[in-house]
């Protein structure tokens, strides 16, 4: 049997136990499970690592994500090192781990998707990245990689970072790429959204919403009905997911045994 699973804190609701157990009867991946492994905290987790010999790799989740990198024996430098988190961690054969951010990839390679399809590229796309927690981390990294420059929007002010209130008229209309990378408007409180000035949304804007319950955020509705495009998070969560996948069954190291 080989195990894969979720660590994190609660995990009342997981989108990868969904995703995995349907990917592996649909593609018929036997002998495969994936469980649900609540942590509050990592005291354990190289204990249960090494008394679980068919464990392949894992996911990691809130609150754990900056936290379980001293845990691990190495980390993807085009990802997990710059960005500081770990969403995704391999375990060899010799019982040695590295750790990976898949959230890199899938915002990366979601957004190209879209704007391709959009007829659009990155060239000259300027982005406003609404919040600066560790949902920021792997957006700000693959923003810097697809040459897209942004600001970070937060309520709490500081000299790298713009406050709600400072959005002005030019600011919103130069920055044609908003990422809400907050828990607004997630469910249960869908009437939540992020304070912008949505009047001077234009119909050359592309919101980007990394929550993808409900489909159609607050963030969403109200830059869609300026003219935007909106997109939300769940093409993120399946490449990332689909990423993690192929780091757990085909990422090559000279670890492996």
């Amino acid at each position: 049997m080989n195990i894969y699973g979720l660590i994190g804190f609660p995990l009342t609701h997981s989108f990868s136990k969904r995703y995995f157990t349907d990917k592996f009867e649909r593609e018929g991946i036997k002998e495969s499970i994936y469980n649900l492994n609540e942590m509050e905290t990592l005291d354990g987790l190289l204990d249960f690592i090494k008394n679980t010999p068919e464990l392949r790799g894992l996911n990691v989740t809130i609150p754990h994500k900056k936290n379980v990198v001293q845990y691990l024996d190495d980390l993807d430098e085009a990802s997990a090192e710059r960005i500081g988190a770990v969403n995704t961690i391999k375990i060899y054969a010799d019982g040695s781990t590295k750790g990976f951010n898949t959230d890199y990839y899938g915002f990366k390679q979601s957004l190209e998707e879209w704007f391709d399809k959009r007829g659009e590229d990155c060239e000259g796309i300027k982005a406003l990245v609404l919040g600066d927690g560790g949902a920021a981390k792997a957006v700000k990294v693959a923003l810097e990689d697809l040459h897209i420059p942004f600001h970070i929007v937060s309520r709490s002010k500081s000299e790298h970072t713009l406050q709600y209130e400072e959005l002005t008229e030019e600011i919103i209309k130069n920055h044609r790429l908003i990422v809400n990378t907050t828990p607004l408007g997630t469910y249960p409180n869908t009437d939540s959204f992020p304070d912008l000035p949505y009047q001077w949304i234009t119909t050359g804007h592309y919101l980007y919403d990394l929550v993808y319950n409900p489909a159609e955020t607050q963030f969403l509705k109200k830059g869609m009905a300026m003219g935007a495009q909106g997109l939300n998070g769940l093409k993120m969560l399946e490449m990332q997911a689909e990423k993690s996948w192929n780091i757990w069954v085909h990422e090559d190291s000279l670890w492996s045994v």
